[in-house]
């Protein structure tokens, strides 16, 4: 005989009665949890994610209106982070009653805030197409080298030289190697801002460099080599002694590069093997280090051949300065018109 088709009530039901015994594991950087444990004596798994925002004005407003316990992380020009929590409000009968998580251990949200943000910033947070380019030697000369030198005289990179001329961030520094060096060798290691500096899986660490000649993996020469061997070597080693020993190994740090990147002053980005992969470290954006300091070591030429002769593919919004001005002309066999 058939047994009854399950009830919703009676599916709802069987959530309270979960009795937790051990976290499997976690995953999408922290916001997905799998739990064991058991629902009336019987072996039960509960696997747990943080649902969609919504995108209905109304109520993205009754969540911003929601937050309270809000915890600056740490703030550098006009780039702020925080965690914070969600006040929930039940009504019973005729009483009302809200209810919040003091706990910074369960805080609901990280937050990022970017004010005054620009016209770049708009673009390169809204939703548009991507479309992948190829970048020749040629145009990267002629066109795309000119743009970045006048991204950088803009002032855009103010944030990064407040953190490597100590006015800002210095409580965030993991570690500085080679500072004082003459060549201008050093670099500095902080937590990226989209880490919420707590889920080992999750962690995402930025390699800023002291030395201001070098904007993008572009700019890397075979003579570049040993600074960039060494300058590997010591962010792995320092990613490892972030948490307790142990916890994170070696070949559990992969490390990589953008292009395009978001700011035009060379850093690198080290995250844990586990951190799941988004549209960051995905073909088209990131460039692995390793494979970059290959490509290097096999390349003809003398000390001074480098990275700005080879032909790059990427993606790019279509929203995106190089896109609108550059590629997406090219596309229509129009004239290059970047600013």
């Amino acid at each position: 005989m058939a047994s009854k088709p399950e009830s919703k009530s009676d599916a709802e039901a069987l959530v309270p009665q979960f009795q937790l015994e051990k976290v499997l594991n976690q995953d999408q950087n922290g916001r997905r949890i799998s739990l064991l444990g058991t629902i009336a004596a019987q072996p039960a798994l509960i696997i747990l994610e943080r649902a969609a925002f919504p995108t209905e004005p109304t109520l993205i407003s009754s969540l911003l209106a929601s937050l309270t316990g809000t915890k600056n992380l740490g703030a550098n020009d006009i780039y702020r982070w925080y965690m914070a929590n969600r006040s929930i409000t039940t009504t019973t009968g005729s009483s009302t009653h809200e209810a919040s998580t003091s706990d910074s251990q369960l805080s609901d949200l990280k937050l990022n805030l970017i004010y005054p943000c620009t016209p770049q910033h708009v673009r390169k947070y809204s939703a548009q197409r991507v479309r992948m380019v190829t970048e020749t030697s040629e145009i990267y000369a002629t066109h795309i080298k000119p743009y970045v030198a006048r991204q950088r005289a803009a002032g855009r990179l103010e944030w990064v030289f407040n953190i490597l001329e100590g006015r800002t961030e210095q409580e965030d520094v993991i570690a500085r190697y080679d500072w004082d060096s003459p060549s201008e060798s050093g670099f500095l290691l902080l937590p990226d801002l989209n880490w919420d500096r707590k889920s080992v899986e999750g962690m995402h660490l930025l390699a800023l460099v002291q030395r201001r000649n070098i904007w993008s993996l572009r700019d890397l020469k075979k003579k570049h080599i040993p600074w960039l061997k060494s300058v590997r070597d010591q962010v792995v080693l320092a990613a490892t002694k972030v948490f307790e020993p142990g916890q994170v190994e070696p070949d559990e740090i992969k490390c990589y590069i953008h292009y395009q990147p978001t700011y035009y002053h060379f850093h690198i980005h080290a995250v844990h093997v586990m951190l799941e992969a988004g549209t960051t470290q995905s073909v088209g954006k990131a460039f692995g280090l390793g494979n970059i300091i290959s490509q290097l070591e096999t390349m003809h030429g003398d000390e001074e051949a480098g990275m700005d002769t080879v032909d790059l593919s990427y993606f790019l919004g279509e929203e995106h300065e190089l896109w609108k001005g550059c590629f997406g002309r090219l596309k229509n066999n129009e004239p290059i018109k970047l600013r």
